[in-house]
């Protein structure tokens, strides 16, 4: 005896056992399409995966699986196209897509839905559409890096003030700071790979939350969608999207480190600070002051950072209070991703754009570093060697910072007699280590400032990027 038919009106995937059609607005309300056919290509994906072990297993006959796959083929086309049309009243991309299946190649179409649900569907397209969008936004992060470990060989030598409290603190070279900024993204780039880690684990086959009792190979859908293993556990498996929060946990460090590289860039382009320029193609100009040149590119990328961060707690609160098994919550977990996904990408490659061509201002970042008493630690260190207690050479130093204070003088400006006033041991030879040259030098040990370890350091790192290619 055949099916009875859905009642008018009804969603053909689940009317059945409705009694009256969904109200159109809850239709609309509850429908995914406008979003998530972003995953269109992946849900074929995943599909031709299914279809190709159903057949391998003799749910499906080759005849059927041939169908299918040459249907999907052309479902592809048409979307990639821009020909396929897109219903709401089909709620989501798996839906429009079997459908529209359905249309192409008969009751065949239907079959392909036999040992999987929606929950096991979206779950495994999510995971493939992450993968892929990982494995570009991993790619981006090596550009910049290499943009910056190239950028920091050539300014080595390159002298400027080290800041703490944004007050100068010590002279390091332009450099060692940009690597500074690199070992943030190196570490993010670890956070991503291992990331992909655990998004590479297929839920399919576990259904709508329980498996199913057809005689699937999950091992070979996991095999054929590259996927390291199939997920251990079916409730588990079409629930959780830690894996989202994770790849969102990520972005959002990554974002603050891009953040804090921004407002770098911000002080440094100023006036006050005077140490770079951006060129013109990252920049923009004042409506009314026509003498501006704003830095718009990192300014919007430290804005951006807000929009990551509320991502991720908009996906943590998504999560903390639902039940096991999958619950229509999880519908919210997409645009958040795209959003995260599309803002991450738009950063990077602005970055990786913009920070090759920064050019350093020399001479501004060598006067600033001899502004503030940038070699005072320096003094410090020299005394100690001369058999000063390390407190008192302190004091002997805050002294002499003193004078130069009330005198106008930096450190290396003052003459020996006048040194050797807070302290006889002081000889003609302090004036090696009071230079900016010779302080940075000085510092010449694996992640010191001196110009021959910033340059191992960038081959070091040049070599560290490599090994994950």
């Amino acid at each position: 005896m055949s099916p009875s038919p859905s009642t008018p009106g009804t969603n053909q995937s689940w009317g059945g056992r409705f009694s009256e059609p969904t109200d159109a607005f809850v239709e609309r309300f509850t429908a995914s399409v406008g979003f998530d056919q972003r995953l269109a290509l992946h849900d074929i994906q995943g599909s031709v995966a299914h279809a190709t072990m159903l057949a391998r297993v003799g749910v499906l006959t080759d005849e059927e699986r041939d169908a299918i796959l040459q249907g999907l083929d052309e479902i592809r086309g048409e979307i990639e196209r821009g020909e396929f049309e897109w219903s709401v009243a089909l709620e989501d991309v798996h839906m429009n897509i079997e459908a529209r299946l359905t249309d192409k190649i008969g009751i065949t179409g239907k079959k392909l839905h036999t040992g999987r649900s929606r929950n096991d569907q979206v779950a495994t397209d999510i995971r493939l559409f992450l993968r892929d969008e990982i494995d570009v936004v991993a790619a981006e992060l090596s550009r910049l890096r290499e943009g910056l470990i190239e950028l920091a060989d050539r300014e080595a030598d390159t002298i400027m003030p080290g800041f703490t409290h944004l007050q100068t603190a010590q002279p390091v070279t332009f450099g060692h700071h940009l690597l500074a900024w690199q070992e943030m993204l190196a570490r993010d780039h670890e956070r991503l790979l291992d990331c992909r880690k655990r998004v590479n684990v297929l839920p399919l086959g576990a259904a709508a939350l329980a498996g199913t009792t057809y005689p699937i190979d999950r091992h070979v859908t996991a095999e054929l969608l590259g996927f390291e293993r199939p997920a251990e556990n079916s409730l588990d498996a079409v629930s959780d999207r830690d894996f989202a929060i994770e790849f969102i946990a990520f972005a959002s460090i990554l974002l603050m480190h891009l953040s804090r590289m921004s407002e770098e860039l911000v002080l440094w382009t100023s006036a006050q600070f005077d140490f770079i320029d951006l060129p013109d193609r990252f920049c923009t100009g004042s409506s009314i002051m026509p003498q501006k040149k704003n830095p718009d590119v990192p300014e919007l990328v430290r804005g951006k950072t807000g929009r990551v961060y509320g991502h991720l707690m908009g996906l943590l609160t998504l999560m903390k209070s639902q039940p096991l098994a999958y619950n229509k919550d999880n519908q919210e977990d997409k645009e958040p991703l795209f959003d995260t996904l599309d803002t991450v990408k738009g950063c990077l490659r602005a970055f990786a754009d913009m920070a090759p061509a920064i050019e350093s201002k020399k001479a501004s970042m060598a006067e600033a570093a001899r502004r503030g008493f940038s070699t005072a630690t320096d003094l410090a260190d020299y005394l100690v060697r001369k058999g000063v207690a390390f407190r008192d050479a302190h004091e002997i130093v805050g002294q002499s910072v003193a004078f130069g204070l009330k005198e106008g003088k930096d450190l290396s400006e003052m003459s020996l007699e006048e040194l050797r006033q807070f302290s006889d041991t002081i000889e003609a030879d302090v004036f090696e280590v009071l230079t900016l040259e010779g302080s940075v030098a000085a510092r010449n040990h694996i992640g010191g400032t001196a110009p021959d370890q910033v340059r191992a350091a960038a081959q070091r790192a040049r070599d560290a990027l490599a090994s994950l290619a």
